[in-house]
């Protein structure tokens, strides 16, 4: 079996980098002899954490450019690669939302939602194929979720952009390998950022975000291709996945609704 290359990571893309666990896995990557390449829509919030990766030694660069526009974002990352080649991309930027399908935000909050999460990974990811397959190395991390193991009413739009984050995930695994590029898909249940902060429902095993950052870097170190936690959270979500569709419709159908 074809192992994968083990690569001194110098240049690091992080997408989602102005908070939650963008951020945290910012902070933990800076180094003296790494270079930063960090993307959010929140500048000063992006300028902030920026600082303080230069603090740590780090060089890095920002933009606040949105990954939906493809066009300028491509453009960005390509002259960014051009300059500092990637090693590590960490496809991360996304938003949740709620749960209504008739109400009248519904329509472009699920647009929204995927434009954002599904095709913001596209326009982070794609650009880059060509130039770390002609390098033979190259890490991918795509962010998905627990919701990514199958289609939850609680947030169809959601779970819809994280189940085909993954199957993006493991299309690109087995095309990437003879190159030596590794693809890992992260799975994270629920984690204290903003994005949950707007939660009103119970949320089981809440990790904080540090704690999180560090287990997906430390499987990113590894090589791991799935990186999922907590493992409780991971378990349920597996085995909802796989069992019988009328089993899973009925656990589903009585968990608690986002507002």
């Amino acid at each position: 079996m074809k192992k994968y290359k083990t690569i001194l990571l110098k240049t690091v893309l992080i997408t989602g980098a102005s908070s939650g666990i963008g951020r945290a896995l910012a902070l933990l990557y800076a180094a003296p002899d790494v270079t930063l390449l960090l993307a959010g829509r929140n500048a000063p919030r992006l300028d902030e954490v920026a600082a303080l990766c230069r603090q740590k030694g780090a060089t890095v660069e920002t933009c606040a450019i949105d990954v939906t526009d493809r066009a300028a974002f491509e453009q960005k990352i390509l002259g960014w690669d051009e300059q500092h080649p990637v090693d590590l991309v960490i496809a991360n930027a996304g938003v949740s939302g709620g749960t209504s399908m008739d109400a009248a935000q519904s329509e472009a909050q699920l647009r929204e939602i995927i434009n954002v999460n599904l095709i913001g990974t596209f326009n982070t990811v794609n650009p880059l194929l060509p130039h770390l397959r002609a390098r033979k190395q190259g890490q991918i991390a795509l962010m998905s979720s627990m919701a990514g193991f199958r289609g939850m009413p609680n947030a169809p739009a959601y779970s819809v952009s994280k189940v085909a984050v993954r199957a993006y995930g493991d299309a690109l695994r087995p095309l990437l390998k003879p190159d030596g590029i590794t693809v890992s898909i992260i799975f994270p249940g629920f984690i204290k950022t903003p994005l949950t902060d707007v939660n009103t429902f119970p949320m089981p095993f809440l990790m904080d975000v540090d704690t999180a950052a560090a287990i997906i870097k430390r499987g990113l170190d590894a090589g791991k291709i799935t990186i999922a936690f907590p493992w409780q959270m991971h378990i349920f979500c597996w085995l909802l996945g796989v069992m019988p569709r009328c089993a899973g419709d009925w656990l589903l159908g009585r968990a608690p609704r986002k507002n």
